[in-house]
This record gives structure tokens, sequence and C-alpha cells, in this order.
């Protein structure tokens, strides 16, 4: 009979990875251990989640096994994510200070090295400035090769330490015993200036890392704080502040104005306007009643409510969306950089060329066989040495990044770069996106018959949209107020109404010298039985065709007016959908919005493909749907209902007067809010990625060419040797073409 398992499951923050190779080591390690059933890191998270059996093993142990490679585990749950976040932070500063340190020694080495080398003890000087910079500062490379190499792997790190390592050793050994290659005719060159630029150039793209790195939770971070910390619960003594985490199903909480949600639950007594735009994105506050559904991290706008606790923890929508936006930027396993898959071919080929080299030579050098195999291995591995391959990639993206930011595009990932030119698919959301992203009058029809002076109704209507507490009432308000200043100089002061009524579900009343007044929906007119004219009836069937939002406006016998609100279309919309469509990008439209409502704004943008009524969930298991379909799909939105959907994306964009958290999940903001921003920033990811491989080209041609002269092919033919100090020189001038290209970019048209 078999015992039973004492199965638990559990996420732990995990502490030094920066790269997906170091993402599956400590999944190897902890999943090796005896009673670990499952280990899975979230190298986006940094997080690693891990069922095992308690009885067998102990976090504590896995903490040893991930210790033994060089990571960490912290086994705080409460108070893990801050620890992560504090350690992240220190990296990143330790790093900047390391770079600026090494960046200051390796100057006067360059110089020495390129314009003094002959000057008295310039090889002493540069030693000592050096050997901090290469084994002190880039210490992290060499222990970073060395993980690699216990994995049987290798990778941009293990091309920067062997390469500096030997470098330096090379010419410590020339500068104390130069007479070895003197007595057989040979100058002994030195490459401290060689092996300390690398070092301080890949530093700076592992700072440009670190800090990415340092912001991926930052979204998760602020979804949470959209949860408050505490609420008021309702009981027979009376109200009680209590700690949100104490909530209980089935508990009565009370809601005041102005106040977030705490749970999800079931309104029972009161009613009010709730802001669920994180939820559906639509920017209008919905009526809630008794029976409605409330939901945790919505807004409570006007009037206070009691409500039921249903869902509490992690079975809240919120506590739903903020596990889906994980899941999301985990499940993407990160791009592994080109560079590095270049050196995982191109390291091991080196080294092997290297070693044949000396093997040769050896076999078949003759008198000065050793001598000159050694310098023929050295000289190979000098002009090997990373720079320009370590320069191709991150100088593109600073200048691309830099070129995005001038036309207002925000590039917070360079993989967003890297993937934008083939995105073949576009995901939009409507409010926000698309549209403005607020309620606005779009017109206001007067009767002919008018009972009395326009102006006068005007300001009575104004005054009694500016007391109503409806989410439209103060967008007719505005509009009045704007009509009324235009006619006069003066701002208009509202007259003086009284009897105010508000009618839940309905509108509002109101008295004004004896005569009364309704504004609302067509309820008030079905209650009240006010006449309207054909010429008004018309209009609002016409304006409801439209999925706009139809508002009357009426006194004890006649409507009056007939007002027509609708998120209006952003001007460039429908041209950046035009241009979109033209480049053969699939358009989709996604929104919380009605069909009616929907239908309008696609038709007006020119989009045929299009959903209303969607979850957040929905939109993002529809990017996962054309993901499975072999789309690269880009997801533009503004709300935190598209959060989800972003981080599921292969290419995100945010708008710039979005929400802060869906701007902290997309790796591309648009600063201005503006469609048409999007085609120039596919068109930079394009012109990027050219530069790029460009880069790589010129990185690679002096290798290619000067690698077999380097080894010696010619010297059988004409006795051609290939000096190191020549080699050094290859390998910075590959440099220079490369950062030269990059700067090319700066200049190209969007």
């Amino acid at each position: 009979m078999a015992l039973q398992e004492n199965i638990e499951t559990i996420s732990f923050p995990v502490l030094g990875m920066t790269c997906a190779s170091c993402a599956v080591s400590v999944e190897s390690m902890i999943g090796a251990q005896t009673g670990v059933k499952q280990a899975e890191v979230n190298y986006a998270t940094q997080k690693v989640k891990v069922t095992y059996d308690a009885d067998v093993i102990q976090p504590e142990g896995m903490q040893k096994a991930v210790q033994s490679v060089g990571y960490d585990l912290i086994l705080d749950t409460d108070k893990g994510n801050e620890k992560q976040e504090q350690v992240q932070a220190d990296n990143y500063k330790a790093l900047k200070k390391r770079i600026i340190a090494a960046g200051i020694l390796t100057i006067p080495i360059v110089i020495i090295g390129m314009f003094f080398m002959d000057m008295p003890y310039g090889n002493y000087i540069m030693l000592v400035l050096s050997a901090p910079v290469v084994f002190y500062f880039g210490k992290n490379f060499f222990i970073n090769a060395f993980k690699q190499a216990k994995h049987s792997k290798a990778n941009m790190d293990t091309l920067v330490a062997l390469s500096t390592g030997i470098a330096f050793i090379f010419s410590v050994f020339n500068t104390f015993y130069p007479e070895f290659w003197h007595h057989r005719g040979l100058h002994p060159h030195v490459y401290y200036e060689a092996a300390a630029v690398v070092i301080v150039f890949i530093m700076l793209g592992k700072l440009l890392e670190e800090r990415a790195k340092s912001n991926t939770s930052s979204a998760i971070k602020k979804l949470i704080g959209l949860q408050p910390k505490t609420v008021i619960l309702v009981t027979e003594d009376g109200e009680k502040e209590i700690q949100v985490a104490d909530v209980k199903t089935g508990d009565k909480l009370l809601v005041r104005s102005g106040e977030k949600i705490p749970v999800d639950g079931k309104v029972y007594e009161g009613s009010s306007f709730v802001d669920e735009s994180m939820i559906t994105g639509e920017p209008v506050a919905v009526s809630k009643q008794k029976d409605d559904s409330v939901f945790a991290g919505t807004i409570n706008q006007k009037g206070s409510f009691r409500f039921i606790a249903e869902k509490v923890g992690s079975e809240t929508m919120l506590a739903h969306i903020i596990q889906l936006v994980q899941e999301a930027q985990g499940s993407k396993a990160p791009v592994q950089k080109l560079v590095d898959k270049v050196a995982g071919i191109f390291v091991p080929i080196v080294m092997l060329i290297a070693i044949i080299t000396l093997g040769v030579w050896l076999l078949f050098g003759g008198e000065h066989a050793f001598t000159q195999g050694l310098l023929a291995m050295v000289t190979v591995l000098v002009i090997a040495c990373p720079c320009a391959l370590g320069l191709a990639t991150p100088t593109a993206i600073m200048v691309g990044i830099g070129k995005g930011a001038e036309s207002g595009i925000l590039i917070k990932d360079a993989e967003a770069l890297e993937l934008g030119y083939k995105v073949n698919a576009i995901v939009l959301d409507k409010t926000g996106t698309i549209t403005e992203g607020k309620p606005e009058v779009t017109s206001i029809h007067w009767t002919d018959n008018l009972p009395e002076n326009v102006d006068q109704l005007k300001q009575i209507f104004a005054a009694m949209e500016q007391s109503s507490e409806h989410p439209l009432a103060e967008a007719i308000f505005n509009s009045l107020k704007e009509d009324l200043n235009r006619l006069k100089k003066d701002d208009v002061k509202p007259v003086s109404i009284t009897d105010f009524d508000s009618l839940t579900g309905k509108g509002v009343s109101a008295v004004y010298n004896g005569k009364k007044y309704w504004a609302g929906s067509h309820k008030i007119l079905v209650d009240h039985n006010q006449v309207i004219s054909n010429e008004l009836k018309t209009q609002a069937k016409v304006l409801q065709d439209q999925a706009q939002t139809v508002i009357y406006f009426a006194n004890e016998t006649q409507v009056l007016a007939v007002v027509s609100i609708a998120d209006q279309i952003k001007k460039g919309s429908k041209e950046a959908v035009a241009r979109l469509i033209k480049q053969g990008i699939e358009v989709y439209m996604l929104t919380g919005d009605n069909k009616q409502t929907a239908a309008a704004v696609a038709a007006t943008a020119g989009i045929t493909n299009y959903m209303a009524e969607v979850l957040p969930s929905d939109k993002a298991d529809f990017v996962k749907k054309l993901q499975a379909e072999g789309k690269i799909v880009a997801m533009i939105g503004d709300g935190i209902n598209d959060s989800q959907a972003l981080a599921q994306s292969n290419v995100s964009i945010a708008m710039g007067r979005g929400s802060d958290i869906a701007i902290d999940v997309a790796k591309i903001t648009l600063i201005s809010s503006d469609l048409l921003q999007v085609p120039k920033a596919l068109q930079l990811s394009k012109k990027t990625v050219r530069t790029i491989k460009q880069n790589l080209f010129w990185a690679f041609i002096y290798n290619l060419i000067g690698i077999p002269i380097a080894a010696g092919v010619l010297y059988p033919v004409n006795g051609f040797l290939l000096n190191p100090m020549i080699a050094g020189a290859a390998m910075a001038l590959s440099s220079i073409s490369v950062v030269s290209n990059s700067l090319r970019l700066k200049f190209a048209k969007l």
C-alpha cells in the first residue's frame, strides 16, 4: 500500500538569473532534488514554482541546491517580492557604479595603447589600470562563463572571458618577458586596451538588460495596488475597519464614495455609479443597484452602498487578471539574443581553430614552430575578440530607441524592436485607442417651437446637469457652458433651480420659476407623456442607429431638445488602419462595449473584423488564438483591461494617455496616443533589425578574413604571418564600422 504524499505547491523569487540559460539551470537543479515533483521557472517574473513532497524535502534543501550553482532563492513568501525588487535595484545601482569606475580606468589605457605605446613604463601603467577592469569589474563574465561551461554551453560571456583573459595574460607575459620575443626577432605587443574596452562595452549592454529586468514586476505591483488595504465590515454591533486579507465569503461590507471596492460581491443596500474601466475599458461609470455584481479594484464614484462578499483573495477577478498577466509575461521564453546564438557556435569554432593552429604549427612549423604557433594562436583569439560583436546589437538598439523617442515612440524592450517588423496581425482596443476615451456631446437639436428663449433653456438644462451625479451629466454641462460662453464674453453662471430630484435609472427633474423640467433617457418621456416633434423623433432614431447615447430635455408638455453623446473617433485612427491594411497586416478590434456601438466604430474606422462585449481574459485568449495560427501579434491598448492581452502579445503597444498599468506592461508607448505612430514604429523596427544584421556582417567579415590569415594560411604561400597588433587594429576597425553604421539609423526616414 502506497504511503500518502504531503504535496505542496509554492513560488519562490530567484536571485542571480541573467539569461534564459540561468533559468534552465535553476529549473534543472531544483527538479533533480528528491521529493520535487515539478519545477517551473518564470524568467519574466524571476520566480520558480515548485510542486514537492513536504515530507521528503523542505524549501531550505532546494535553496542549498540552487546556491551550489551560484543562484539563490528567497524563502520569505510574505515579503519575497519586496526583497527581490530591492536586490534587483541594488544590482542595477552596483552595475552602474562598476561601469563608471571601469570607464574612468579604461580611458587612459586606450590613450596610451593607441597613441603613446612606446612611452616609458607605458605597459606597466596599462597593466595596473586594466587588471581591476578585467578581473574585478568584469568578474561576472568569468563567473557566468564558468557556469555555462559546467553545463557544456557557451554564450557571449564565454567569448568575453576567453578573449579578454587570454589577451590580458598574453600582454602580462610580454610586459615582463619581452626578451622571449626579441631573441626570436619579434616585437612583443600588448593588448590591455582591447581587454578593457571589451569589458566596458559589454557591461553597458548588461546594464540595459538589468534596467529592463528591474521594471518587469512594476505592472504587477500596480495591479496589486488597485486593491485597498482595509475595508469597513458591517456587523450586528456596528461598523469596524478590518484588513482586506481578513475578509471572508459572506461578510457584509460598506463602500463609501470615492473608495475602491475590495473584493467581488453583490449589492444588497444602496446605489451608486462604479468605474469599471479596468474590466470593460469603457469610460462611462456603471449604475449599481440592489443585486448587481461589483468587482475588486473598481472604483465607487458617487454614493455609498453595502454588499455581500462572494469572492475573496485569489478568487477575485482582479486576482485573476494579475495571475493571467504574470502567466502571459512568462509564457514567452525571452528571445535569446542573436549574438548569443552566434556566440554559442562561434566560441567553440574559434577555440578549435586556435588549437588546430598551434597543432599544425607544431607539426609543420620547422625551426620556430612553437614560437610562431603560439603567436598565431594568440592572434586568432585576439582578432576574434567580440568587441564589434558585442556592439552590433546594443548600438543599433540604442540609436533605434533614440530615433523612436524623437518621433514620440518610447521603446522599453529591444525584443519589441526585433519583432515589430514581423507583425502581421494587430489587435486594437476601442476606447482610448481608436476613440478619444471619454464621452462628449456630438450634437444638441432643439425643437422649432420653443416656449421661451433658447439661452434661458440652456441655462436651466446646464443647472440640472451640474447637479446630477450621472457620469454623462458632466459632458452635457461642459458642452452647454461652452455654447453659452461663445455667445457672451463673461462666464455664464447657471440659474438657480429648486426641487432637484434624481430619478434612478431614468434621469433628473427640477423646478425653475414654478415650471418643472426633466432630463434623461426615453423612460422620462414614457412616464410623463411629453410630446416629441416628428423632427426630433427622426433625429433621435438616426443618432441611436449610429450607436450614440441620446438624452432628452423636456418641460411639462413637450420635448425641448435631443442631445447625442458618443466617444469620438480620433482624427488619425481611420488613416492608420488604412495604412496597416495596405501593408498586408490584419486589423482586429476588441471591445467590452455593446455590439451596436462596436459595429458603428468599426465601420467608421474601416475595420471589418471586430468583437464586442469581451472580457479582459477574452482579449488575451483571442491573441493566443491568432498566435496559435502562426501570426506575430501586436496588441494596442490603453486600459487595465488590456493588460493581459498586452502581456500575451508578441509586440505590446500602449497609448501614452492610458493607464499606468497598460504602459508598464507594454514594450512600446505612443506618447501622443495617435494610432498613426504605429506604422512608424513598425517601420523603425524594420530599419533597426536591418542595421543589426548589417552590423553583424561587419563584425564578422573581419573575423572571416582575419582568422585564417591570423592562423597562418598565407605563410606557406608568401611567408606572411599576421602581427597581433594588426589583428587588434582590425578588431578596432570592425567596432568603428559597427558604430558608424548604427549612427546612420539616426537619419533614417520613418
